[in-house]
């Protein structure tokens, strides 16, 4: 979907990198290695992004590191692009409507961080119908053209394993109203 209203590929990855997680940031060098690209045009894809006050350039030592301008007034807009050119309006709905009692529904991995790999990882923490996910999935991964992989666990399994699963990049992208924080709070990972 990005790809058709913006020419350039390295400006649509920058777009997934730094709208779908707005707390990842990220330096040159990196995301050249990222996106198996020269360093030259990914730094004038970051500095039109900065002059259009896009994205902050923040100096940590001798780094440059890159992030989104949340107070941008497009901000709004272009994460929810992201997030639609990525299928993930599709499959949240498809998981609030249809399997059953989900608590909390976590981004973990690559898309946490915003890297569009082609997998994405979910974590669920309900009690699950697991013969819905597993159709809801293959019906899910046709129509955005990505597979979905599901980690489930019951409340009292992930309260067990919260720390050390939370160490992983995530992003927390539903939470049911009623529900108290998850015993760990959700780590935001900056690349």
């Amino acid at each position: 979907m990005l790809a058709g209203i913006i020419t350039s590929k390295t400006r649509v990855k920058l777009f997934t990198r730094f709208f779908l997680n707005p707390d990842a940031r990220a330096y040159l060098r990196e995301l050249a290695a990222e996106f198996g690209s020269s360093t030259n045009g990914i730094r004038e894809e970051l500095q039109q992004l900065v002059r259009s006050n896009l994205l902050k350039c923040e100096k940590q030592g001798r780094q440059l590191f890159y992030r989104a301008n949340e107070k941008h007034p497009l901000f709004p807009e272009l994460r929810s692009m992201v997030e639609k050119s990525l299928g993930m309006h599709q499959i949240l709905e498809s998981i609030l409507t249809r399997l059953g009692d989900l608590e909390l529904a976590y981004l973990i991995d690559d898309y946490a961080e915003g890297r569009d790999s082609g997998i994405i990882d979910l974590l669920l923490v309900g009690n699950i119908n697991d013969y819905h996910l597993t159709d809801l999935s293959r019906k899910t991964e046709r129509y955005i053209d990505r597979k979905i992989r599901t980690l489930v666990f019951s409340r009292e399994e992930f309260e067990q394993m919260a720390p050390r699963l939370m160490d992983r990049p995530n992003l927390l992208i539903w939470k049911k109203d009623n529900e108290k924080e998850p015993a760990a709070k959700p780590a935001t990972h900056e690349s």
